[in-house]
């Protein structure tokens, strides 16, 4: 493929992406607008035209997933040595590299979770240590160090970002906690995932020659999701840039859900104040949703006034509306979405294409039971990690085995044989559990295997490298089932079809969501969820949950949730009815108005010499039946509906001299 055939895929501001190769740039970017597309093929043009040498590139992204689909997408565009690693990752190897050098020693291990150090430290101070105060106590600690909060200025910042209590202690005694956790660690002989990134920074501020190495190993930089960005994150991509200005940011300010955590928005809303010569580029053709689900999120989001938005144009045909549905109570609304579930499935839908998306992963629970009741597979994201299941770890034994023998031939073929050597089947088990389970964990590795087969011809060895890489980052393939997710958990994924449920008051947004700001966050959260459907969205709530029915649909949805239908008479539903299909029939058959309207005027005229209503004469259907079908004679003319015999003998030959001019 020649270099600028790269470009044909594109449209023209994905091109515009491409093709702006010298830094600073800005892609403010909305949900479905090809974002990821856009920054892989300016990384491949970038090779491919000789501009950007692969081992120079570092592209980051927020997640493991989101970085193995970069590396998979430029290998499918024949790019291979780019470094496409979360912030974490990049920083831990750069760190484990250089810790030598810049400290002595090795690197102390990284605690993989903060409770039992939190737990010590909130201990000695006498303060709460449950399960839940740990949790809190372990979140406002994360958000200070992301946030580069001192405790010396902690009691200052966490007021202007609206912190109060933490699991019941002011905001003066969350200091102390701070400085201790961090002698914990030290006694330990541990650090944590933020030191990862603090103590790079360090580093590289106090060694200039360290600095310098990072710098001449990589001279271009990619960030994806920069609207999550934090102050932490944000200050050693600073130090990886030092003077210079190849960086291309993307990202969407209406995605920003993540603000709890440290992240900062503004970063990508304000990038022309930090490089003033910035060229931005905006993308808002979305290729995922139909214009009815795009119309529902930009609706959702146009009370949003964040800084740098984009407004979506769906580039979709028309498809089907979508659903509002209220429930009685919470199990109706579960047994509700199986059937409509149950429903798309008939119509050729796979459920893995299906997705339940919900606030509080306390919700999941109501969903499971449904489905399980159903017999519908399904998987709960943020569950078991899917590499550390048991017959997956023995499954990925037996391809290297299988690799090492030299298997050869199709794919697919020889990772079924394989699989079936371990028991497994062609055909799902009928029964919902762990037997499912598993049959759907085996048959995501053979979806895989043929989805590589079909975009780059692997073969098992290739296969096996690329498990080997996604066990490492933990991006699982997709499985057979429907799945069950918090809004949180699903950004960044699509499904043909998502039900959004529990859309009430309380819910959404979150009775816990702290003033504007943070209810400003969730009605974004509720634009991410949209937008996650491609061609079919319900969104729905349940009004109670056993004798009491008093809950309300989400204010974000005021003047967009349908009001209810007022009951008409029967006279004028049937006007209305009559007046829908002269319309229908006008723009579907322009060239038959004509006729029909001389066959009305001559039943009218029948009618009124019988004294009869017109429709016993013949009904509205029959005359457009006859307008469309232009009947020669009395045998066509006796095959429409609504015409016997008695009718027939009476008006035929009338009715076919009008037909007939």
């Amino acid at each position: 493929m020649k270099v600028e055939e790269l470009l044909d895929h594109l449209d023209p501001e994905q091109r515009e992406v491409a093709r702006s190769l010298n830094g600073p740039v800005c892609v403010r970017a909305g949900a479905g607008t090809g974002k990821t597309r856009a920054i892989t093929y300016r990384i491949a043009y970038g090779v491919h035209s000789g501009a950007f040498a692969p081992g120079h590139v570092l592209a980051v992204t927020f997640t493991s997933r989101a970085a193995g689909e970069l590396r998979s997408r430029l290998r499918d565009l024949g790019v291979s040595g780019v470094s496409a690693q979360t912030f974490h990752a990049a920083a831990l190897r750069q760190l484990s590299f250089f810790w030598g050098t810049a400290v002595g020693g090795t690197i102390p291990p990284i605690a993989e979770h903060k409770v039992a150090l939190v737990s010590q430290a909130a201990s000695e101070l006498g303060m709460p240590v449950d399960r839940v105060a740990v949790r809190d106590l372990a979140a406002e600690i994360e958000w200070a160090k992301v946030s580069l909060v001192s405790p010396d200025n902690y009691v200052e910042r966490a007021a202007s970002a609206g912190h109060g209590e933490i699991a019941g202690h002011s905001p003066h005694e969350i200091p102390a906690l701070l400085r201790l956790y961090e002698d914990v660690k030290t006694e330990r002989h541990v650090i944590d995932f933020e030191d990862v990134l603090l103590l790079l920074v360090g580093i590289m501020l106090d060694r200039p020659d360290v600095a310098r190495q990072i710098r001449d190993q990589y001279r271009h930089f990619v960030v994806d999701e920069f609207q999550d960005v934090s102050p932490l994150q944000h200050r050693l991509l600073q130090l990886w840039l030092g003077d210079r200005k190849e960086l291309c940011v993307v990202g969407d300010v209406s995605q920003t859900i993540y603000s709890f955590t440290g992240a900062r928005s503004h970063y990508l809303a304000r990038f022309t104040e930090e490089f003033p010569k910035a060229r931005v580029i905006e993308l808002n053709r979305d290729y995922r949703s139909t214009p009815q689900i795009v119309e529902a999120a930009n609706q959702v989001i146009a009370a949003d006034r964040s800084e740098g938005a984009v407004s979506l144009s769906s580039q979709l045909p028309s498809s089907v509306p979508v659903q509002w549905k209220e429930y009685p109570d919470d199990e109706g609304e579960a047994s509700g979405i199986v059937g409509e579930i149950l429903t798309l499935k008939e119509q050729g839908i796979p459920l893995q294409d299906m997705a339940i998306l919900y606030r509080t992963n306390a919700q999941s629970a109501q969903f499971e039971a449904a489905l399980a009741q159903a017999g519908v597979g399904y998987s709960v994201r943020g569950s078991e990690r899917f590499f550390s299941r048991r017959e997956v770890r023995e499954a990925m034994v037996a391809m290297r085995a299988a690799a090492r023998s030299g298997a050869e031939g199709d794919l697919p073929n020889v990772v079924r044989t394989v699989l079936r050597q371990m028991g497994w089947r062609d055909e799902a088990p009928d029964q919902a559990g762990a037997a499912r389970e598993r049959w759907d964990a085996l048959n995501a590795l053979l979806s895989l295997a043929k989805e590589m087969q079909a975009k780059r011809g692997a073969g098992i060895t290739e296969f096996v490298q690329e498990l080997e890489e996604r066990a490492l980052m933990q991006n699982a393939p997709e499985m057979d089932g429907v799945t069950l997710s918090s809004l949180h958990a699903a950004k960044g994924l699509e499904w043909e079809a998502v039900f959004l449920a529990g859309m009430s008051e309380g819910l959404m947004p979150i009775s816990l969501a702290k003033g504007e700001e943070g209810t400003a966050e969730e009605r974004r959260l509720l634009y991410v969820g949209i937008t996650r459907a491609k061609q079919h969205l319900q969104v729905s709530y349940a009004k109670g949950n056993g004798s009491r029915a008093n809950r309300k649909v989400t204010r974000f949805l005021d003047g967009i949730w349908p009001a209810p239908e007022k009951k008409v008479s029967r006279t004028t539903d049937y006007r209305r009815r009559k007046a829908q299909a002269r319309t229908d029939f006008t723009r579907d058959h322009p060239e038959d108005v004509e006729l029909l309207e001389r066959l009305v005027q001559w039943r009218s005229a029948k009618a009124t010499q019988l004294e009869r209503p017109a429709y016993t004469v013949f009904h509205d259907t029959t005359l457009r039946a006859i307008a469309i079908a232009k009947p020669a004679g009395i045998q066509q003319l006796g095959r429409i509906k609504g015409i016997g015999s008695t009718k027939l003998e009476a008006w035929g030959e009338e009715v076919l001299d009008i037909v007939n001019g």
